[in-house]
Order: structure tokens, then C-alpha cells, then sequence
């Protein structure tokens, strides 16, 4: 990772403000300002398929195209395989249940799913995630979530003794324009790689081989695709930049567009270099589980009222899933930035309605856990830790003294 701001720095701002600043300046073109940074060549129109980081068929998978698809199912189906070999159950025997986890996005609310993980093992009934998925602030939750318990106190201070200069390093509000994002994340990948050493990726690496998979979004916004990352593959590959690579792919799942630098994936086309640049994955979905055509068979087993093994879907919302009122001022900026916000809420809200129904229509028993308005306390500044520590209590009360799961959405 690299400083790639030249100097161009001011003081802290709001993340709203941030945000309402790249929306804005679109007319500030023709101010001076910093050298654009430059980039390899966009891996070619049709040709993302082709495009490997580390040389591995399984490091990831394109899910809105047919073949990425298939692809996933065959790695749904292999661990499935590993899993009853795992457990030493007979060729072609049921795994007794399934439980599903995911993680969305939220920011600085990722204090509350950390909280939540954390009383939930107080509370004595956490289960073994099979499938644990992340994106954004959930890419770096999931990771301690997929390995369990004995993570929680690496879990706890990620979000209860970060601060802002951990994350970022602002750059001046011209870096809209003539840079890469408004804010440097180098700090940000320095703490991801603090808490991502050798020994968790050897974790990581010992539970894909038992059979349970870790799965991180992305957006490859050259191809303006979603892509999901098989963090467990990687981890097991031996490849010497797997775990580089694992870090880079956690900063780029939280990398906001226009706010935080989006990450470069180096990648050789008929043996010449590109690459593909990657942002938050929230920008096609804060939350998922697994693509509609894994569950295929799932769907024509209860058609038939076959018998399928029990699977629990568990979706953590970090954030609210009601409406936050705010006074904004009568200035093009605020408003754009308030109809973002708007944008990201009804989206988080959206997603969860959406795996709702494709658990009710795969037979899967749903939960869902999200903020709620018993939480008052307000974020006033970015990454601010007084409000992250009282969150991270909030969510660790509730779920220790048994979370009351929702089975819907407020629909």
C-alpha cells in the first residue's frame, strides 16, 4: 500500500461531508490541483472471466453471469463434500444443519454486529457458521465471525479501540477531482493488517479445509459486476501473496466510492498486464447469502416434500432499518448527500427484504438483527469512539441476555 495523496491534506470532515463534497464539486474541474494518479489498462470489455489475481480457478466468482454461477454451485457442493468428511459422515449423507451468516455494511455501526457476536457466545448458543459472507464493514467482522469464539477479543477491539487516524488520512477537498477519493486509507490496511497476520490466515486456511466457506463482496466497477471473493481458497492456496491479497480485499470491500481510494487488482490478460479497480461492495448489495441457483436443488427437494437438512439463515443489519430524521439545509450539497444517505438506508432495507423471501422460498428458518431505536446516542464525528464503544455495548447486552431475532423485515 501506498500514500497516494502528494501532500494534499486538510483537516477532518464529516463522512457526510465528504461525501456531499465529491458529489458537488463536479464544476471545480479547472481548479489546480493534485496529478491524477494513473492506472494499467481495464481488463478488456468481455474478457472478466479470463482475469486471475493469484492463478487460482476457485479465488472468486463473478455471480450475475451464468458461468459464475455454476462455478459458485460446484464450490457449494465440494464443501459440502469436505464438511461430511469432516464430520465423518457416510458418502452422500446430510451435514445435520446448516447455518448461514451475513454481514452487512454500516461503517462505524459495525460496532453493533461485534457487540452482538460477543454476548451471543456469552449467551451460550452461537453455532458454527457453515457460509459466513461479508461486505464492507462486514468484510472485517466476517473473518472473526467465521472462526469463531476464540476471536472475539481481536473482534472487540477492531471496533472498540479503533480511532479516525487508524482508518484514514484525509487529503484536500480538491482530491475530489484531481485524485482517487477525498481521504488516504493506508492506515486503514495497516490495522486490517495488524489483526490479519499469519495466524489467522492459517485459521482461515484450516476452516475452508472442514469444509465451511468465508465469502467477501466487491464491486468491479471497470465491469460494473458484483464479484465474491473465496477467502478460504485463498488462505489454503500456499500462494505467496495470499495473504496480502486477503488484506487488500478486505480494504476494498469497505472502500466507499469517492470517499476512500479504490483498490488495484493486478491482473495479465494473453500475457499482458491490467487491471481492475475495486470498490465497496455495498454498491450492489450490503448483505448476502448465496446466489438464487445454489439453492436449486434445495427448492425441488421441498417441491417434492423430500426431506432436506435444517438450515438457519442469521443476517446481521449494521444499522437501523427505520427512518433518521435530519434538518437539511436548502444547499444542492446537503441535499445530494441526504438522498445518498437516503439511497444507502433504503438499500440496506431493501437487501433485507430480499433474503427474507429467498429464505421463505429456499425453506431456510430466517433472523435478523439490527439496531434498534432503543439506540439514541448519535454519530458526531467520523469513526468516533465513544459512539462505537456504546454501540458495541448495545448490541453485546442484547444478544447476551438472548437477541431477540426478528423472523421478518418491518415490511
Amino acid at each position: 500500500m501506498t500514500d497516494n495523496s502528494n501532500g494534499c491534506r486538510s483537516s477532518p470532515a464529516s463522512r457526510r461531508g465528504a461525501l456531499g463534497a465529491a458529489i458537488g464539486l463536479g464544476a471545480a474541474s479547472l481548479l489546480p490541483g493534485c496529478a491524477a494518479p494513473v492506472r494499467l489498462p481495464a481488463v478488456p470489455s468481455g474478457r472478466t472471466a479470463d482475469a486471475r489475481v493469484l492463478g487460482l480457478a476457485n479465488e472468486r466468482f463473478r455471480i450475475a453471469t451464468p458461468e459464475g454461477q455454476a462455478a459458485f454451485d460446484g464450490e457449494v457442493v465440494a464443501a459440502l463434500a469436505r464438511r461430511r468428511r469432516a464430520l465423518r459422515l457416510p458418502e452422500g449423507a446430510m451435514v445435520p444443519e446448516l447455518n448461514l451468516l451475513a454481514v452487512s455494511g454500516g461503517g462505524e455501526n459495525g460496532a453493533f454486529g461485534a457487540g452482538l457476536l460477543n454476548g451471543w457466545t456469552e449467551h451460550g448458543t452461537r453455532p458454527s457458521f457453515d457460509l459466513t459472507t461479508g461486505v464492507s464493514t462486514g468484510a472485517l467482522t466476517a473473518p472473526f465471525a467465521f472462526l469463531g469464539p476464540d476471536w472475539d477479543d481481536e473482534l472487540k477491539s477492531v471496533y472498540t479501540d479503533i480511532t479516525a487516524d487508524r482508518v484514514l488520512r484525509r487529503r484536500r477537498i480538491t482530491a475530489a477531482i484531481f485524485d482517487d477519493a477525498l481521504a488516504d486509507t493506508t492506515p486503514l490496511f495497516e490495522t486490517i493488517s495488524q489483526y490479519l497476520d499469519e495466524r489467522m490466515l492459517a485459521a482461515l486456511a484450516d476452516g475452508y479445509q472442514s469444509g465451511r466457506l468465508l465469502l467477501i463482496g466487491t464491486a468491479d466497477i471497470d465491469a460494473q459486476a458484483p464479484v465474491v471473493w473465496n477467502i478460504g481458497a485463498i488462505a489454503s492456496s500456499g500462494h505467496p501473496r495470499a495473504l496480502d491479497t486477503i488484506r487488500r480485499i478486505l480494504l476494498a470491500s469497505a472502500a466507499i466510492p469517492g470517499a476512500f481510494p479504490p483498490v488495484m487488482f493486478d491482473v495479465t490478460i494473453d500475457g499482458e498486464a491490467h487491471q481492475e479497480m475495486h470498490v465497496d461492495g455495498g454498491t450492489f448489495a450490503q448483505a448476502f447469502l448465496y446466489p438464487s441457483a445454489v439453492t436449486s436443488a434445495r427448492r425441488a427437494a421441498l417441491a417434492r416434500r423430500q426431506r432436506v437438512q435444517p438450515a438457519r439463515a442469521w443476517v446481521i443489519r449494521n444499522g437501523r432499518l427505520d427512518s433518521e430524521w435530519a434538518l437539511v439545509e436548502r444547499r444542492g450539497i446537503s441535499v445530494a448527500a441526504r438522498a445518498v444517505s437516503s439511497m444507502i438506508a433504503a438499500s440496506g432495507f431493501n437487501d433485507a427484504v430480499r433474503l427474507y423471501f429467498f429464505a421463505q422460498r429456499d425453506g431456510v428458518d430466517f433472523n435478523l438483527a439490527y439496531i434498534g431505536r432503543d439506540f439514541t446516542r448519535q454519530l458526531e464525528t467520523p469513526f468516533e469512539s465513544g459512539y462505537m464503544r456504546a454501540l458495541f455495548a448495545n448490541g453485546y447486552e442484547r444478544a447476551r441476555a438472548g437477541f431477540p431475532w426478528a423472523k421478518s423485515p418491518p415490511l
